[in-house]
């Protein structure tokens, strides 16, 4: 499956203010009052999902400009689609001052995709196979053999306040998922396609999620979805100097989130997540190497398979939250590669800032990273492979197309990005990361906001 990205730095760019500025010729860098805002248009084609269109658009408020450039507001508003159905509509807002000594945020998203990823539990122990995926190659299953329709409905708001001193504080939170799963619309896909372009019919070649229904690794309770109500509660260290690109400083945090089902929940869990992250300056104001550690574990109970890729953080960094695999976890590796109960994964990372400079009375720098990403599954998600060997080997298959017990190890992945910033706030990213080995596919490049961490 291809994708033709479309969008083009800079030409792509739109930003106005609606600010008045501090004059001060001594300095390049002005202080910002008031609002000013960003926009980014969403342009881009895939031969299945079809034509992306949309863009995003993010506010900023920075009051009397005494903060700068920490904002007072932050009003984030996504909407894009693809002409055959999947999107993205988000609405997120972001403040510290609707209560005093209270940062609030608040999220509410509508993700519908028509071929989300699906590769199985635990890493490694899932066999992945390219060429099932590849329509030259001799067995050729389906361009979508690992993708499956999801529906995808969240609303979350988070506190944080302090507790003691000036970096200790005490995080809490409700989030609120509706997700629906079912297989890929073929026919919905097909519309409008040469019969030579066409994917198979689900009867004729059903995908991996089909398959582990048939095996007995998804209930069919669980196969179409569910309600998920999530509970929050931790507590985070943070010492950041800045918080959308530290110099320097510490960010820490320790999560529990608790599915109840006196809540609604189908099936009742609790998961611990740890992210640990550190700055460090090289070169003052120019050059740092950051670092991010986390751990997340299911401590009770057993999460539904349309849980599974869910990642729990003290706040929300973009539209998704889960992995690992892709732009937000594993950049290089193929979303959703690496799935278990439990997981580990560490990002590595120095960042420069090259260039700075003024442009439509904003402030701007641009600049460039390079990293390595890793991450492995470390608490697997039970599988009963006697039993599944039995239900493959009967339909006339090998069990070792889709099963390697056993093998999981770590998943490395290296890469560079570019991040254009106005204000410090407003950062396009633009990451390339290459998987180290074949089974966590080739490479993949990202184009979105924020660094990664």
């Amino acid at each position: 499956m291809k994708k033709i990205a479309l969008i083009v730095l800079g030409t792509l760019l739109i930003t106005f203010a609606f600010a008045q500025e501090q004059s001060d010729s001594s300095k390049l860098e002005k202080i910002k009052k008031g609002w000013s805002f960003g926009l980014l248009p969403a342009i881009s084609f895939d031969s299945d999902l079809g034509f992306q269109y949309g863009g995003l658009v993010n506010f900023y408020n920075y009051g009397d400009g005494s903060r700068y450039p920490r904002y007072d507001h932050s009003l984030y508003l996504e909407a894009s689609r693809f002409t055959k159905g999947s999107g993205i509509f988000r609405i997120m807002y972001d403040t510290d001052k609707l209560i005093d000594g209270i940062q609030i945020t608040t999220d509410m998203s509508y993700l519908p995709d028509m071929a989300y990823r699906f590769y199985g539990y635990n890493g490694y122990d899932a066999v992945y196979n390219s060429d099932w995926t590849t329509d030259e190659a001799t067995d050729y299953k389906s361009r979508l053999f690992y993708n499956l329709d999801r529906k995808f409905f969240r609303f979350k708001t988070d506190w944080q306040g302090k507790l003691y001193g000036e970096g200790l504080k005490w995080v809490a939170g409700v989030t609120l998922y509706n997700i629906g799963m079912s297989e890929v619309d073929v026919d919905a896909l097909n519309e409008g396609k040469e019969d030579v372009d066409k994917l198979p019919a689900n009867a004729d070649m059903p995908g991996l999620y089909k398959k582990y229904q048939d095996w007995g690794i998804i209930s069919a309770e669980e196969a179409d979805g569910g309600f998920l109500p999530l509970l929050k509660a931790g507590l985070v260290y943070d010492t950041r100097d800045n918080r959308p690109n530290p110099m320097k400083g510490l960010w820490t945090e320790l999560v529990l989130v608790n599915a109840p089902e006196f809540l609604g929940a189908e099936s009742g869990f609790t998961k611990l997540s740890i992210i640990h992250r550190h700055y460090f300056t090289l070169i003052p104001k120019n050059l740092s190497f950051a670092y991010r550690l986390s751990y997340q574990g299911t401590i009770a109970g057993k999460t539904p398979f349309y849980a599974q890729p869910l990642m729990a953080t003290s706040m929300l960094r973009g539209a998704y939250s889960e992995g690992l695999g892709g732009g937000k976890s594993l950049r290089g590796v193929i979303r959703n590669r690496v799935i278990g109960d439990g997981y580990v994964f560490g990002n590595f990372e120095f960042r420069w800032k090259f260039a700075r400079f003024n442009f439509l009375k904003q402030n701007f720098y641009l600049g460039l990273n390079a990293y390595t990403d890793v991450g492995q599954v470390v608490q697997n998600t039970d599988m009963d492979y006697d039993a599944i060997r039995t239900e493959i080997e009967a339909a006339g298959e090998s069990f070792d197309n889709y099963f390697k017990p056993n093998s999981e190890k770590l998943h490395m992945s290296v890469g560079a990005g570019l991040r254009v910033a106005m204000n410090q706030n407003f950062i396009i990213a633009v990451d390339f990361g290459k998987a180290i080995e074949k089974q966590d596919g080739n490479t993949g490049l990202y184009i979105g906001l924020n660094y990664l961490f």
